[in-house]
């Protein structure tokens, strides 16, 4: 029996159906009673985003501000997971950010440090024998791996200041559980990282995916080989499903209601020094943080919460079914697609809608409007 169906059962029944430690999750937070009425229209798009927040500054980070800055939008939390950077680095960096722009009230929960089965030995071996991968995020970024410790090192001193914000004592996967079953089917997921939290917690909570509202993932990016011969080879490279395919290949092959892909399409608005000089024509702390910090990349991240936030952003689109390549290889973390005529549809792969095209510059209005949004404190989570 799916878990989703316990809202039509008794706590006896329920019971029968949860892992232990999955009953003790749930049944010591309340979540087993009866849910509410379905949401209106009118209230506000429950989100989380899980995301390698390598800070300061960058598209990690300016991603939770299409999120934070919408009225529409009700964020529950932020979860972490090494990626771009270690994930303590990242955690740390994310905290001192919501200090700085007053949003101490939203939780973040610490979570993968590794992924399930990549590490820093094996990929280092997978550039030896297939070529060098351009980013490696915690594990080299740009350059060599000669030196890269295979395990995560202490925090470092942090130039924009250590936070006072702590973490929650809930790692990621079990967060992301409760806050899905605490809602069921009105949680999107933002996934704009490796997505080894999200694996964590489908395997812990086979219901989990389908418990959600939907997956909203930056990656899947195809057909990027001219891309990499006549541009920046790092923008051609799908980190996020390289750095943990078999996390990648357990969250699409999960029973979401839908699946939306922004891949290529993320490459295409740059954060430029001229967007950059209309952001900061109002100085608030948060204008203030985004220029001091300013990295001139693609708008990778927030083009994704961006759609979570506003769905009517999405201009065209098309749907596939889509999987990453696990065999070791040089295509090892690499997106497959197919269309429904030869997709191998009873090896558990799903159909997603990949995303073409946006509103640019309705997205850039907004997201200018939404970074300049006066930053007043707020009350420390609890």
């Amino acid at each position: 029996m799916p878990f989703s169906s316990f809202r039509r059962r008794t706590h006896t029944a329920s019971r029968r159906l949860l892992p232990a430690a999955l009953q003790a999750l749930v049944l010591g937070t309340g979540l087993l009673a009866a849910t509410q009425p379905a949401a209106h229209a009118a209230e506000p798009r429950l989100v989380i985003e899980d995301n390698d927040f390598l800070g300061p500054g960058g598209s990690d980070q300016q991603s939770i501000i299409p999120l934070l800055f919408n009225p529409a939008v009700k964020v529950l939390g932020f979860t972490v997971a090494t990626g771009d950077g270690w994930e303590n680095q990242e955690s740390a960096h994310l905290r001192r950010f919501l200090e700085i722009i007053g949003r101490t009230d939203v939780p973040v929960a610490d979570g993968a440090v590794y992924p399930l089965i990549n590490s820093v030995p094996l990929m280092r071996l997978r550039e030896k024998q297939f070529g060098t991968i351009p980013w490696k995020g915690a594990w080299g970024a740009l350059g060599s791996m000669d030196k890269v410790p295979s395990e995560q090192p202490p925090l470092p001193a942090m130039k924009d200041g250590a936070p006072s914000l702590k973490p929650s004592a809930e790692s990621a996967a079990l967060f992301l559980i409760r806050q899905v079953h605490a809602h069921p089917h009105q949680v999107t997921i933002v996934e704009a990282g490796p997505m080894t939290n999200l694996a964590l917690a489908i395997r812990i909570d086979p219901t989990f995916a389908a418990t959600a509202k939907e997956l909203i993932f930056m990656g899947g990016l195809l057909d990027t080989s001219m891309r990499a011969l006549t541009g920046n080879v790092d923008f051609a490279s799908d980190f996020n499903m390289i750095f943990d395919p078999e996390a990648a290949h357990i969250t699409l092959t999960a029973p979401w209601p839908s699946i939306t892909v922004v891949g290529n399409v993320s490459n295409d608005l740059m954060m430029t020094r001229d967007y950059l000089k209309r952001i900061q024509q109002k100085r608030t702390p948060m204008t203030d943080y985004i220029g001091t910090y300013y990295d001139p990349l693609p708008m990778w991240d927030e083009m994704a919460t961006a759609i979570a936030a506003d769905p009517t952003l999405i201009s065209t689109s098309l749907e596939a079914y889509m999987d990453i390549d696990i065999a070791n290889g040089p295509h090892y973390g690499h997106v497959v697609v197919w269309p429904d005529a030869t997709a191998p549809k009873e090896t558990g792969i799903r159909k997603v809608r990949i995303v073409q095209s946006i509103d640019a510059q309705r997205f850039l209005d907004t997201f200018l409007r939404e970074a300049q949004s006066d930053v007043h404190p707020a009350p420390a989570h609890p």
